[in-house]
């Protein structure tokens, strides 16, 4: 690419027709999660018909929606309309947030920021709609990481949720995901006296060294250290984001890199796929290779993207505690859920930005990474991966990948949500209620092992930094002690309630019944009886079944979008998620008609 190509080629994507459809795509998404939040109030004009009004009452927003189970707001995108002035207006998601700003609590000073990220998420929608269509049963065909590439929504509740602000446009089409480029990791080594390297009980530095680069690959960084009058047996090798090498540890790590205490060796041969979290990499030359997370200083959805080094240090602990815990479980390993354990860490510790800056620091989580377990040796002849997120993905025909595998599995819609309920749901229901343990399993967090078309297995990652232990009376290993979180009892079944129903199973549900796979009552009922059954073959839980009661008849509607438009710079604490959460009233459970007689009150 020339450098005067460059600057129109990167902007391709920007043109009226993909503008003019972007917006209306947000506007819709807008209009549905801030209703359902109840930031909007939208009146009925006539059966399945709206409106909404900005804050100084001069412009109005018409459509037509659906109000499903939770709340759940099908807007029409088509039917959406604005006016002002007594005239129809183009849609304009960055005017709608100045229309409703005060309506949306947007404070002055963070605004210009919300608004940056809604334009990136623009951006990004109209990148992908640049994009060759391409049929949901093509995707789920092309392979594992061609629907990782492909997926079109980002997360289904954040409404600002492809911020991804500090990628410039070139970088953008190097690094997202939905670029679906290749991309080679920087290699450095990090004095040992600055940093720390944790592995699992089962490997070691060397043999994970080993297993990621080879012979040829290791004895040329050895050289290269050798070179500089170093010697390499005082140092760990790890990967970098080339972005955070060129943008960030090259600057703001430079004392570092001028005294020889961290010293980048070049690129590494191995070429990797960003997957959709943006800083976790799959190894596409060897794929049973680990996974590559590393800290990226990008913003997007709230948080900049770093990796905290004292956070490293525990991980590979944590994760080798769930393993056994799983494996002990007869019920969890029988399941076919598992997790992709992170084998190992490395976290860098720069002097003076831990003198500076409190735990919670960006300038603290700049540099470390982890290597997770590949999913691909955990498959047999005949099986495919596929991230859940797929689950929620309809492609520009209308034609989702839900229905394309209920057809392709030859079963019964119920029959297939049943099955998948059983590897996925079920598992969470008993870390919840025999071990006391939450996780953050969303779309993205879920990888499906599938077998024609119906899930056998669930495999979960982002085990050490999105696992909790909610009991204060659990016992648990010194260095796994991290994870106890302190949650008060009403709030702890909002992990389920919120994390799985509101946040995964709603837009699951709606799909369903928009395609004529299921009604909304069947949906939820085959819910309620995965959940009784789990009940019923565990008596002696009952007391947390009903101290923690699914079935009860509302629960607190918990709110992403108001956490991100309250602070896009950190929604929530980390080392106390629990105490920022936002609440607007309650949702009716839709499995509470069904409440099995073991809870009944």
């Amino acid at each position: 690419m020339s450098s005067a190509s460059a600057p129109r080629e990167v902007a391709a994507h920007l043109t009226p027709h993909h503008w003019e459809t972007a917006n209306r795509l947000l506007v819709r998404k807008a209009l549905a999660e801030f209703s359902h939040e109840r930031l909007l109030e939208p009146a009925e004009t006539a059966p399945g018909h709206y409106r909404v009004s900005s804050d100084d009452g001069l412009v109005e927003y018409r459509f037509a929606a659906e109000i499903g189970s939770l709340r759940h707001w099908r807007v029409d995108a088509d039917s959406i309309t604005r006016r002002s002035a007594g005239s129809e207006q183009p849609l304009d998601v960055l005017a709608l947030f100045l229309e409703f700003r005060e309506t949306l609590g947007l404070r002055t000073e963070m605004l210009p920021v919300y608004l940056e990220e809604i334009s990136s998420t623009l951006s990004s929608s109209a990148f992908k709609l640049a994009m060759p269509a391409t049929r949901s049963a093509e995707l789920l065909d092309a392979g594992f990481q061609a629907v990782e590439a492909g997926l079109t929504e980002g997360h289904p509740c954040f409404v600002a949720n492809s911020g991804r602000i500090g990628f410039d446009s070139t970088e953008f089409t190097e690094y997202a995901p939905e670029a679906g480029q290749s991309v080679s990791l920087v290699w450095m080594a990090a004095h040992r006296d600055r940093s720390t390297f944790t592995v699992s009980s089962e490997t070691s530095y060397a043999e994970l060294i080993s297993s990621e680069l080879d012979e040829a690959e290791r004895e040329a960084f050895a050289a290269g250290l050798r070179e500089r009058g170093l010697d390499p047996e005082e140092y760990h090798l790890f990967p970098v984001h080339p972005w955070q090498w060129e943008n960030k540890l090259s600057v703001t790590f430079a004392a570092e890199v001028a005294r020889n205490n961290l010293v980048h060796l070049g690129r590494g041969s191995d070429s990797y796929r960003p997957q959709q979290s943006v800083r976790t990499m799959f190894n596409e030359s060897s794929p049973s290779k680990h996974y590559v997370k590393t800290a990226l200083s990008v913003r997007n959805m709230g948080f900049l993207r770093g990796l905290s080094a004292e956070y490293m240090k525990a991980t590979p602990a944590i994760n080798d505690w769930l393993s056994g815990l799983i494996a002990r479980d007869r019920q969890l390993a029988d399941s076919g859920f598992d997790i992709l354990r992170e084998r190992a860490a490395i976290g860098y510790h720069n002097e003076y930005y831990e003198a500076a800056g409190s735990k919670s620091s960006p300038y603290r989580k700049m540099l470390a990474a982890l290597w997770r377990e590949s999913p691909v040796p955990k498959i047999r002849s005949g099986q495919r991966l596929v991230s859940m997120a797929a689950l929620l993905h309809v492609d520009r025909f209308g034609d989702s990948v839900l229905g394309e595998l209920v057809s392709r599995s030859g079963l019964e819609p119920a029959v297939w949500l049943r099955r998948y309920l059983d590897v996925y749901l079920r598992p969470l229901l008993h870390l919840f209620y025999a071990h006391d343990l939450v996780a953050m399993p969303h779309g993205e967090n879920i990888i499906l092992v599938l077998e024609d078309g119906v899930p056998e297995g669930a495999l979960l990652k982002d085990v050490a930094e999105e696992i909790a232990v909610l009991d204060a009376d659990v016992q648990l290993p010194p260095e796994v002690e991290r994870i106890r979180s302190v949650v008060p009892e009403h709030l702890r079944e909002l992990s389920l309630l919120t994390d799985v129903f509101d946040c995964f199973f709603r837009f699951l549900c709606s799909i369903a019944h928009t395609e004529g796979l299921l009604s909304e009552e069947a949906f939820w009922r085959t819910v309620a009886e995965c959940v009784a059954d789990h009940q019923r073959d565990n008596p002696e839980l009952r007391d947390k079944f009903r101290r923690h009661d699914l079935f009860t008849e509302w629960f607190s509607l918990s709110c992403l979008n108001r956490l991100q438009l309250g602070d896009n710079e950190q929604m929530v604490d980390l080392q106390d998620p629990s105490s920022a959460l936002a609440f607007a009233g309650t949702l009716s459970n839709p499995i509470a008609p069904h409440a099995p007689e073991l809870v009944q009150r």
